[in-house]
């Protein structure tokens, strides 16, 4: 089966949990799989120091979009700077994507739909009808949006429809 092309691809850097954490995000996601898995050989293990048979990535797929995941070691943390968007159509998609990438996670919410999970790699989870909401042409009802949006971890979006009704 051919895939299509796709010129940029995440590569997400992990300690040692690369294939434990795409496990985790392909048993979210409804339309996600693993593409291929590759390990270190003797000579990457040398040069990297990582264990010899381990494995080195992981390509995955979450809804259509590729994905690397690599056991790199230590060195590098994930961090808010980056983050993955999830455009939910409605709140109990939201809900659903809220509650399980927080399954397990030690560091929970942040403001405004953002969220760390248990591998510490940052997610927004956001309802793309708020982001009609925020590109209106009323400048009082995005104001008023804005506002509950601040207030909020998750969002809700009976609270961003009352906001925008005023």
């Amino acid at each position: 089966m051919s895939r299509r092309f796709q010129r940029i691809t995440p590569f997400l850097w992990f300690d040692d949990q690369a294939e434990e954490a795409v496990n985790f995000y392909v048993s979210i996601f409804e339309n996600a799989r693993v593409l291929a898995t590759t390990r270190y050989t003797r000579e990457s293990a040398d040069a990297s120091g990582r264990p010899e048979g381990s494995v080195m990535t992981v390509d995955f797929e979450l809804d259509g979009q590729s994905f690397a995941a690599l056991n790199g070691g230590p060195m590098f943390r994930f961090s808010e700077a980056v983050s993955l968007v999830i455009n939910c159509r409605s709140q109990h998609e939201v809900d659903y994507y809220w509650t399980r990438l927080l399954d397990g996670a030690a560091v929970k919410t942040g403001q405004c739909g953002w969220l760390k999970d248990r591998y510490g790699l940052s997610w927004q989870v956001v309802p793309e009808e708020m982001i009609a909401m925020l590109k209106d042409a009323d400048a009082a009802k995005v104001a008023r949006v804005t506002a509950a949006i601040m207030h909020m971890q998750k969002l809700d979006l009976a609270v961003l429809r009352r906001a925008a009704a005023g």
